[in-house]
C-alpha cells in the first residue's frame, strides 16, 4: 500500500516481441547462417589454397559473431542497434568485394534493415545491397545474362513488399484490438453503472413496498390510538397492538434487506475468518492470514466493514507496494476485534490521522471504522512496508 492511491499504467510489449515476429525473425537468422556457411564452403572448394582464404575465415567468422549480437540488441532503432547494423552491413559489402558468392546472404540482410530502420531509411539501404549484389553476380558470371541484372532487384522488391504490407497489417491489427479493448471496458463500466442504478431503483422499490408503507401505517394508527385513547381505550389498544405486529414485520423486511446487501463472501453463513482466509492480491503476491484468540459472534456490520477494508488494503498492495507478501491478522481481544494488513513493499511516508490523504481508499476505511466506533492506525516508512490496523470496539456479552 502506496500513496497516493494512483492507477499505474500497463507496460506495452514491443511489436518486436510479438510471437509472430519472433519466428520470422528465427528464419531469417536460420537462413542468414545457411547462406553463410554455405557461401565459405563454396568458396573454399572452388578457391583452395589462395593468399585471401585467412581474410575470406576470417571476415566470415567476424560477420557471425556480429550477427549474433543482434537478437540481444533488440529491435527499436536505438544508436547501439544502428551502429551494429552499419558494421554489419559493412563486414558483408568487404566479403562481397573479395568473395562474390556472399551476396545471396543480403537475403536475410534485407529483413533485418527493414525491422531496424524507418520505411525510406530501410528501402535505400535494401537498394543498396541489392546494386552490390547485381555486381557480384555479374562478375561471377561469366557472360552476360539478363536475369542476374533483373532477378536481384525483383527478389528484393517482392521481400520488401510483402514484408511492409505484413506490417500494415499487424498495425491495423493491434489498432483493432485496441479498440475492441477499449469498447469492451466502456461496455463493462456502462453495464456496471446501469447495474447499480437498476440496484438502486430495486432497493428503492423494496423500502417503498415495505418499509415506508409499514412505517406510514404504523403512523396512522398510532395517531388514530392518539385520538381514542381517553374515550375509546380498547379501540386505542387495539390499533397500538396492530401497530406493533405491523413493525415487527417490518424489523424482518429490514433485516432481510441488510442481508442482501451484505457481501457475498459473508453469505450461506460464512464467517469472517473464512472470507478472509479466502482473499489474494493477485498471482505475484502471497497473503497469509493468522487468526489469534477465541473468536466470537460478530455483528453483520463489524463482518462487513472488516471484509471491505481487508479488500482495499490488497487491492492497494497489489496496485502501489511492489510487496512480495501479506499477512493478515485476525485478533480477538475480549472487548475489541483488531484486523491487521502488513505487506513488506516499499512503504511511504505515512500520514498523520487528521491530514488530507489522498484518492479514496483510506478515507473510506477511516469512515466505515469511524462509524462503528473504532480507529484506523498506518504505520509505515519508505523502504520498510506497511503495516495498516483496523480496531472495532464489542459490546460486552450480556
Amino acid at each position: 500500500m502506496n500513496a497516493p492511491f494512483a492507477n499505474q499504467e500497463q507496460p506495452v510489449s514491443h511489436p518486436a516481441s510479438r510471437p509472430d515476429t519472433r519466428t520470422l525473425a528465427t528464419v531469417a537468422h536460420t537462413a542468414f547462417f545457411l547462406l553463410l556457411g554455405a557461401s565459405v564452403v563454396r568458396f573454399l572448394l572452388r578457391h583452395p589454397g589462395e593468399p585471401r582464404t585467412p581474410w575470406i575465415i576470417a571476415l566470415s567468422i567476424t560477420l557471425a559473431l556480429l550477427y549474433v549480437l543482434g537478437p540481444a540488441l533488440g529491435a527499436a532503432p536505438t544508436a547501439r542497434r544502428l551502429l551494429w547494423l552499419g558494421l554489419v552491413v559493412t563486414t558483408w559489402m568487404v566479403l562481397v568485394v573479395l568473395a562474390p558468392s556472399f551476396a545471396w546472404c543480403a537475403v536475410p540482410l534485407f529483413f533485418t534493415a527493414l525491422r531496424t530502420l524507418p520505411p525510406r531509411a530501410a528501402i535505400v539501404l535494401v537498394a543498396l545491397l541489392t546494386t552490390f549484389v547485381v555486381i557480384a553476380q555479374l562478375q561471377l558470371a561469366k557472360s552476360f545474362d539478363p536475369n542476374l541484372l533483373l532477378a536481384p532487384p525483383a527478389v528484393a522488391a517482392l521481400a520488401t513488399a510483402v514484408f511492409v504490407h505484413m506490417e500494415r497489417q499487424a498495425q491495423a491489427q493491434r489498432t483493432l484490438i485496441d479498440d475492441l479493448i477499449r469498447t469492451r471496458r466502456e461496455l463493462a463500466a456502462t453495464e456496471r453503472r446501469e447495474g447499480t442504478l437498476a440496484e438502486r431503483q430495486r432497493l428503492s422499490m423494496e423500502i417503498h413496498d415495505t418499509l415506508a408503507q409499514n412505517l406510514s401505517s404504523q403512523q396512522m394508527l398510532l395517531q388514530a390510538a392518539d385520538r381514542t385513547w381517553e374515550t375509546d381505550p380498547a379501540t386505542a389498544r387495539a390499533h397500538v397492538r396492530t401497530a406493533t405486529g405491523i413493525a415487527a414485520h417490518g424489523l424482518s423486511e429490514a433485516r432481510r434487506l441488510v442481508h442482501d446487501l451484505a457481501p457475498p463472501e459473508l453469505a450461506d453463513g460464512a464467517g469472517l475468518a473464512d472470507a478472509l482466509r479466502s482473499l489474494d492480491a493477485g498471482p505475484d503476491i502471497e497473503v497469509r492470514f493468522h487468526l489469534e484468540g477465541t473468536p466470537t459472534p460478530l455483528p453483520d456490520r463489524v463482518q462487513s466493514a472488516l471484509l471491505r477494508i481487508a479488500q482495499g488494503a490488497l487491492a492497494n498492495v497489489r496496485e502501489h507496494s511492489g510487496a512480495r507478501t501479506a499477512a493478515l491478522t485476525l485478533s480477538f481481544l475480549g472487548d475489541q476485534v483488531v484486523l491487521d494488513i502488513a505487506d513488506d513493499g516499499h512503504g511511504f511516508t505515512a500520514p498523520r490521522t487528521d491530514a488530507a490523504e489522498r484518492g479514496h481508499g483510506l478515507p473510506a476505511m477511516r469512515a466505515r471504522v469511524r462509524q462503528l466506533g473504532g480507529t484506523l492506525t498506518i504505520e509505515s516508512t519508505p523502504g520498510e512496508g506497511t503495516v495498516l490496523s483496523a480496531a472495532i470496539p464489542l459490546e460486552p456479552a450480556p
